[in-house]
């Protein structure tokens, strides 16, 4: 506590009026972008296994918290003290299993008596009894979808069976190629968003974060592309120049590299 109300201290050194002028003039939506970027490199380096990084970007992501609730408490809204209540309040009042005599006998009895009570603290709440609301816009596309898709599910609206979710897939897939087909950009939009809603719910239905498998896909891409860059580039010639089945040629060379590869994403990734 002690170390933490230090850093407290140096916040409020750094708002006061003779101290740093970039501090001085942030405000709660300023200052926003910067607490997203730094949950982002905390998430980064738990990815990467690095205890000493995920140590240091804990410790920014800290800063972010306690600068924030400075421009708060600044306006008299809120303190840190408040903040800090309201959480212990309702971690204990969701975990009634460990602070209460509640019982609970599977994980799926876990999650209804988690759903549950969130449910209670948010009614009245939510615009127009939408349960969907409370779930942020700003989160990235592909995590907001599997929230909401998690949370129709929890409410009861769920498919069937998995067939019923592939079946759906190939009717906006067929769906998508006759907009393609007739270059309607509207209906195209339209029909990628609801091909891509659809992957994210077959990925929450068999257990898979598909923000998370993404960001492998996209990697495993990279470091695929890297490899075949630099064979072009061992060839003296410039990417442009080579036709495409040189180029498919060159790339199925280097997925095979980048599966035996002791240091490449694919190994990396799995």
């Amino acid at each position: 506590m002690r170390k933490f109300n230090e850093l407290l201290d140096i916040v409020a050194r750094l708002r006061a009026p003779d101290g740093c002028p970039w501090d001085q003039k942030q405000t709660p939506q300023s200052f926003k972008p910067y607490i997203i970027e730094e949950a982002n490199e905390l998430a980064e380096a738990i990815d990467h296994d690095d205890p000493d990084h995920v140590r240091e970007e804990l410790g920014d992501l800290l800063f972010q918290v306690a600068f924030l609730n400075r421009l708060y408490e600044e306006q008299g809204l809120f303190t840190m003290e408040e903040v800090v209540s309201t959480i212990i309040d309702k971690m204990i009042r969701r975990h009634p299993h460990v602070f209460g005599n509640t019982r609970v006998t599977s994980e799926e009895a876990l999650r209804r008596q988690w759903t549950a009570i969130k449910a209670t603290e948010k009614a009245g709440k939510d615009k127009g009894g939408n349960t969907l609301v409370a779930l942020p816009r700003s989160l990235p596309a592909l995590k907001r979808a599997q929230r909401v898709s998690e949370s129709a599910a929890q409410a009861g609206f769920e498919w069937p069976d998995q067939e019923s979710v592939f079946a759906k897939l190939e009717e906006e897939i067929g769906e998508c190629r006759q907009a393609v087909a007739a270059r309607d950009k509207e209906a195209i939009f339209e029909e990628i968003g609801d091909i891509l809603f659809v992957m994210v719910n077959i990925g929450r239905s068999t257990g898979i974060n598909t923000e998370e498998a993404l960001q492998a896909a996209i990697d495993k891409f990279t470091g695929r592309f890297r490899e075949l860059e630099l064979q072009v580039s061992h060839s003296g010639r410039a990417m442009a120049d080579l036709g495409s089945d040189v180029l498919l040629a060159l790339w199925r060379r280097a997925k095979e590299k980048g599966l035996s590869g002791a240091n490449s994403p694919d190994k990396k990734r799995g």
